[in-house]
């Protein structure tokens, strides 16, 4: 079911700002890029920036990739998981989800057909 690690988001209600910063930091311009979300590829993984969320409140959120994100959920909560945000599409086909594992940690998780590994150097 898990593919593997994909995505980093961080809060960011200045996307502009921080589209700028991040390119700067990462030394690449962004992959995905709409007033929704701005995602870089970075060796192999996600970055991802979102309009929405005030820094340092909950922080970064960690999504792992899966090839369905309704069916992963599913098994997630037949595992005891508790669902935090249920699955849904945050635009360009991308689909998320979190649920709270039965001790206490959020697990999120992404459908993402926009997404492909880079081979790390």
């Amino acid at each position: 079911m898990i593919q593997g690690l994909r995505t980093a988001m961080y809060p960011t209600p200045d996307l502009a700002r921080g589209k700028a910063w991040y390119s700067s930091v990462l030394e690449r311009q962004p992959y995905f890029d709409e007033p929704y979300y701005v995602g870089f590829s970075v060796g192999g993984f996600e970055l991802g920036l979102v309009p929405d969320g005030e820094p340092g409140s909950a922080g970064t959120q960690v999504f792992w990739g899966v090839a369905d994100a309704t069916a992963a959920v599913q098994k997630l909560v037949t595992l005891g998981a508790k669902i935090h945000e249920d699955v849904k599409d945050v635009g360009g086909g991308i689909k998320v989800a979190s649920v709270w594992d039965p001790f206490g940690n959020l697990f999120g998780v992404i459908e993402n057909p926009h997404f492909k590994r880079e081979e790390v150097q």
